[in-house]
Protein backbone atom coordinates (compact mmCIF):
# COMPACT_ATOMS: atom_id res chain seq x y z
CA UNK A 1 0.00 0.00 0.00
CA UNK A 2 1.12 3.37 -1.05
CA UNK A 3 1.56 6.22 1.59
CA UNK A 4 0.43 9.50 0.37
CA UNK A 5 3.01 11.97 -0.21
CA UNK A 6 2.96 14.95 2.10
CA UNK A 7 5.26 18.28 1.11
CA UNK A 8 6.17 19.93 4.15
CA UNK A 9 7.50 23.65 3.45
CA UNK A 10 10.96 22.24 3.36
CA UNK A 11 10.49 20.12 0.74
CA UNK A 12 9.27 22.28 -1.96
CA UNK A 13 11.41 23.84 -4.53
CA UNK A 14 11.22 27.44 -2.55
CA UNK A 15 11.98 25.57 0.34
CA UNK A 16 14.70 23.60 -0.73
CA UNK A 17 16.23 27.11 -2.16
CA UNK A 18 15.33 28.57 1.13
CA UNK A 19 13.26 31.06 -1.01
CA UNK A 20 10.75 33.94 0.51
CA UNK A 21 9.48 35.29 -2.68
CA UNK A 22 7.43 37.42 -0.97
CA UNK A 23 3.29 38.92 -1.56
CA UNK A 24 2.32 38.13 -4.79
CA UNK A 25 0.73 41.26 -7.27
CA UNK A 26 -1.94 40.99 -10.19
CA UNK A 27 -0.91 41.23 -14.16
CA UNK A 28 -3.50 41.09 -16.80
CA UNK A 29 -3.11 38.96 -19.94
CA UNK A 30 -5.62 39.98 -22.45
CA UNK A 31 -7.58 42.06 -19.93
CA UNK A 32 -7.47 38.59 -17.80
CA UNK A 33 -6.26 38.72 -14.21
CA UNK A 34 -3.49 36.64 -13.56
CA UNK A 35 -0.89 36.43 -10.15
CA UNK A 36 2.58 36.50 -10.24
CA UNK A 37 5.19 36.37 -7.66
CA UNK A 38 8.40 39.18 -7.68
CA UNK A 39 10.87 37.85 -9.26
CA UNK A 40 9.05 35.47 -11.65
CA UNK A 41 9.33 36.06 -15.56
CA UNK A 42 6.31 36.95 -17.44
CA UNK A 43 6.35 33.70 -19.24
CA UNK A 44 6.48 31.80 -15.75
CA UNK A 45 3.49 33.90 -14.43
CA UNK A 46 1.60 33.15 -17.72
CA UNK A 47 2.78 29.54 -17.40
CA UNK A 48 1.22 29.24 -13.91
CA UNK A 49 -2.42 30.56 -15.28
CA UNK A 50 -1.98 27.84 -17.57
CA UNK A 51 -1.38 30.41 -20.79
CA UNK A 52 0.36 28.28 -23.20
CA UNK A 53 0.35 30.73 -26.13
CA UNK A 54 0.80 34.14 -26.47
CA UNK A 55 1.83 35.09 -30.05
CA UNK A 56 1.14 34.08 -33.37
CA UNK A 57 3.72 33.62 -36.46
CA UNK A 58 3.68 36.47 -39.18
CA UNK A 59 3.27 33.99 -42.00
CA UNK A 60 0.52 31.28 -41.17
CA UNK A 61 -0.49 32.85 -37.75
CA UNK A 62 0.39 29.70 -35.41
CA UNK A 63 0.35 30.16 -31.75
CA UNK A 64 3.68 30.40 -30.12
CA UNK A 65 4.70 30.67 -26.81
CA UNK A 66 8.00 29.92 -24.38
CA UNK A 67 9.61 27.31 -26.19
CA UNK A 68 13.71 27.49 -24.68
CA UNK A 69 12.84 29.48 -21.92
CA UNK A 70 16.32 31.22 -21.75
CA UNK A 71 15.73 34.54 -24.53
CA UNK A 72 17.24 32.85 -27.36
CA UNK A 73 14.28 31.45 -29.73
CA UNK A 74 12.26 34.79 -29.46
CA UNK A 75 9.18 32.32 -29.54
CA UNK A 76 7.92 34.07 -26.21
CA UNK A 77 7.61 37.35 -27.94
CA UNK A 78 4.87 39.43 -26.32
CA UNK A 79 3.40 42.77 -26.49
CA UNK A 80 4.11 44.16 -22.67
CA UNK A 81 2.13 47.90 -21.49
CA UNK A 82 2.34 48.30 -25.31
CA UNK A 83 5.47 47.83 -26.68
CA UNK A 84 5.34 44.54 -29.06
CA UNK A 85 8.72 42.08 -29.31
CA UNK A 86 9.45 41.76 -25.69
CA UNK A 87 10.92 38.34 -24.87
CA UNK A 88 8.19 37.26 -22.00
CA UNK A 89 11.04 34.45 -20.82
CA UNK A 90 13.50 37.25 -19.91
CA UNK A 91 10.75 40.03 -18.26
CA UNK A 92 10.45 39.95 -14.93
CA UNK A 93 6.89 41.08 -14.26
CA UNK A 94 5.77 44.19 -12.61
CA UNK A 95 2.62 44.80 -11.07
CA UNK A 96 -0.06 46.21 -13.22
CA UNK A 97 1.56 45.12 -16.20
CA UNK A 98 -0.93 44.86 -19.33
CA UNK A 99 0.55 41.70 -21.19
CA UNK A 100 -1.46 41.03 -24.77
CA UNK A 101 -1.58 38.86 -27.56
CA UNK A 102 1.07 39.76 -29.85
CA UNK A 103 -0.07 39.03 -33.91
CA UNK A 104 2.44 38.66 -36.49
CA UNK A 105 5.48 40.95 -35.68
CA UNK A 106 3.40 43.24 -33.43
CA UNK A 107 3.62 46.06 -35.61
CA UNK A 108 0.17 47.58 -36.77
CA UNK A 109 -0.62 47.22 -40.22
CA UNK A 110 -0.30 44.79 -43.19
CA UNK A 111 2.18 41.99 -42.50
CA UNK A 112 5.67 42.26 -44.64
Amino acid sequence: MRRPRIRTAVRTPAGLAGADPGPGFEITFDGRPVRALPGQSIAAALWAASVLTWRTTRGAGRPRGAFCGIGSCFDCLATVNGLPNRRACLLPARPGDAVTTQEGDGHAGPVR
